[in-house]
């Protein structure tokens, strides 16, 4: 076994007994400019560096410690870890005992104070002799916030992505059994034309004929879709919503009658004008009260609110339907996330990414068997260009 080295600072503390006064100072000073330069390096850092006994108690921090804590200079010192971080030291799995043998440990937590972030924890025990008072552990804290958020926006991309293209392969594949119906219907008819009028021939010829809207019905609503989920940009022009609105609720005023629906709508013509994509509002109002419609029984009741500020236009669905669960919340925007039995849980995704490609914003506050408004946000062309020009 080759012989221990030892640094000169080992053999000057090896003559320690020997030394004058003299000597004694001038070790002092050495010693205090040595620690004065070791904590410069540790106060540069961006990790947090700790010193912690077996009882958690911080017997050193760095200034990034202090930031990454929510405690200013000097307040870590004496203080507990487990303590000001609650739950870690049962996280840690590992029994703080003299005899123990100790694991190096990486764990991910919470923190909440000064503001909510996500701190990586590197615990390891300092090897060698026992120091003084029993054994430490050296720990390490590191900010990965920002790096665990972008990795969950590229991983929620690509899923988004995924589903996206998916979808459209399923919507196109359903266009090749639509053709070829609408292609037989057109036979039946042409068939019927030449057989003799009769009730029986007129009442099937009107059956084709609302096969034959049907068909249509679903083509469209295909192509609608597809239009939408394909990542486009938006071809904007000067719109004003309660416009587009009126269109809408026009052409869905059947379906709304038939289910007994009330709407409630409150808009105004002078609403100042936003940049918009046209067709991509529509999609946008189609989907929003079609949900409404489907959270609410007959007789229910959508109400429809603009409003404006200096900055921002607002439009405010307002339905009296079953409300949204507080367990739902988080997933209301997953792709395929859905409580119809028959929804693809498409339709509120797409309205979130078509108001962000707008520099808009969607709200939700819903309360279980009381309703659930829909506000959406969209900024006025005055204050958007103003933005673009500053």
């Amino acid at each position: 076994m080759p012989p221990k080295k030892h640094s000169s600072l080992d053999r000057v503390l090896g003559r320690l007994d020997s030394m004058d006064s003299v000597n004694l100072t001038n070790l002092v000073q050495r010693l205090a400019r040595e620690r004065g330069l070791f904590e410069d390096i540790f106060n540069t850092l961006q990790e947090g560096v700790l010193v912690i006994t077996l009882d958690g108690e911080i017997e050193y921090a760095n200034s990034a410690a202090h930031r990454l804590i929510g405690l200013g200079d000097d307040g870590l010192v004496g203080e507990t870890l487990w303590r000001l971080v609650p739950g870690l030291r049962p996280s840690l799995g590992i029994t703080l005992d003299d005899d123990a043998t100790l694991p190096v440990v990486t764990r991910e937590f919470e923190l909440t104070y000064p503001e909510p972030r996500t701190v990586q924890l590197y615990m390891v025990p300092f090897t060698g002799e026992q120091h003084v008072g029993g054994q430490r552990f050296a720990v390490i804290l590191s900010d990965i916030t920002r790096n665990k958020q972008t990795t969950e926006t590229r991983i929620e991309n690509e899923r988004t992505s995924s589903v996206l293209l998916l979808a459209a392969g399923v919507a196109h594949e359903l266009g090749n059994p639509l053709n070829s119906l609408t292609i037989h219907l057109q036979l039946i008819n042409r068939k019927l034309k030449k057989l003799k009028a009769s009730k029986d021939i007129d009442s099937v010829a009107e059956s084709v004929r609302i096969c034959e809207d049907e068909v249509k019905r679903l083509d469209g609503i295909i192509t609608n879709f597809l239009e939408a989920i394909r990542p486009q940009p938006p071809d904007l022009s000067e719109i004003n919503l309660s416009d587009v609105l009126a269109e809408v609720l026009a052409f869905q005023q059947h379906e709304l009658s038939d289910r007994g629906i009330t709407i409630e709508a409150e808009t105004r013509d002078d609403l100042p004008f936003i940049m918009a994509d046209k067709n991509q509002l529509k999609q946008i109002f189609f989907n929003i009260v079609k949900n409404a419609v489907e959270a609410m029984k007959p007789g229910g009741r959508l109400r429809i609110k603009a409003r404006t500020d200096d900055d921002m236009v607002y439009l405010a669905f307002g339905d009296s339907g079953s409300g949204i669960k507080q367990e739902e919340f988080t997933r209301l925007f997953q792709p395929y996330h859905t409580t119809k039995v028959d929804g693809h849980g498409l339709g509120l995704m797409v309205v979130q990414r078509i108001m962000r490609e707008h520099g808009g914003q969607i709200g939700i506050e819903s309360k279980e068997g009381i309703g659930t408004v829909v506000t959406l946000q969209f900024p006025r062309k005055d204050r958007r260009v103003r933005m673009l020009k500053s």
